[in-house]
């Protein structure tokens, strides 16, 4: 595979991959909050003054964004929508979200389980699929949240605010934790993405009509594409550098054949896994690394705050 392409005007030489490309401060949330949170992030990007940026974003999960810096366009279900700073609440995409971004940028967030938005606020993913909101639409305060990251903190000083914050936030709906089938879709996303949906309602202890209604309410799509999706995001991961290279035939063997894989993948992405590699995908990249450092810490890949496999 050839190396993935870098955008010079934000290679990062302090938080990147081997490759150059920046990465986020991202890791686990603190064990209480496991039930509903999935992983912290912050993303510091430093870029010319004139500097413009488009890309896109590829998220599983549903996610909890605090734009601090940058003015953002995202192509969203709903059509074009600018922002500034805000605090803003992501529906999982369904395929690629395009992102277009000026200057530097700071992004600081949480993505969420699966079953936590519905738990916490009664939301079903299957009409957020592809949009996003304000954080109110969670129950949750826009100043608050904005307010949260305060200037010359450190990364980790801005995670343990979100995760305060979120302890509050639960705590006012009452602790309900997501429905346990939800985290055992999930896992079966992230191990065996190549199960039958009749497999995994087996697994799940339910029937599968009852599985498909749940997996739409908590992941926003059918259980076969949830399980898509997943096969898609852990070969662009590959392809940008952030997995662990010693899966790279396991997760090829996922598809029938070349033809295939470039097919599904041109579906998802909007591109050739070829143009995928060829093109900087800065923003891309920082979302599935994310998400593959907590996939590697659930399948037990790597022990939480290791060094991954792409440093």
């Amino acid at each position: 595979m050839s190396r993935p392409a870098v955008d010079p005007a934000i290679a990062s030489g302090a938080a990147a991959t081997r490759d150059g490309q920046p990465i986020s401060y991202s890791r686990a949330p603190a064990r209480d909050l496991q039930p509903w949170i999935a992983r912290l992030y912050v993303t510091i990007v430093d870029a010319p003054v004139d500097y413009a940026l488009s890309c896109g974003i590829f998220s599983d999960a549903a996610m909890l964004r605090i734009q601090l810096r940058g003015d953002w366009t995202a192509e969203t279900a709903e059509g074009r929508r600018e922002m500034g700073r805000a605090a803003l609440y992501f529906g999982p995409q369904t395929r690629r979200m395009p992102i277009t971004v000026k200057g530097s940028f700071t992004s600081v967030g949480l993505s969420f389980r699966a079953g936590a938005c519905h738990a916490l606020g009664k939301l079903k993913l299957d009409t957020m699929c592809d949009k996003l909101a304000p954080v109110e639409t969670l129950g949750l305060c826009q100043h608050e949240w904005m307010n949260l990251c305060e200037a010359g903190g450190s990364p980790e000083d801005w995670c343990a605010a979100m995760e305060d914050a979120m302890r509050r936030q639960i705590a006012r709906a009452g602790g309900t934790e997501p429905d346990p089938t939800a985290a055992a879709v999930e896992a079966a996303a992230f191990t065996n993405p190549e199960i039958t949906v009749a497999r995994l309602a087996q697994q799940c202890g339910t029937e599968q009509r009852k599985l498909e209604r749940q997996v739409r309410r908590d992941f926003g799509m059918p259980p076969k594409q949830v399980l898509r999706r997943a096969r898609a995001l852990d070969m662009a991961s590959h392809l940008r550098g952030v997995a662990d290279h010693d899966e790279a035939e396991a997760l090829a063997l996922r598809y029938y054949d070349q033809s295939h894989l470039i097919r599904e993948f041109t579906a998802l992405f909007g591109m050739s896994p070829r143009q995928f590699v060829d093109s900087p995908q800065p923003l891309m990249t920082l979302s599935l690394e994310t998400r593959q450092a907590r996939r590697l810490e659930t399948i037990a890949r790597i022990a939480p705050g290791d060094i991954k496999p792409w440093q």
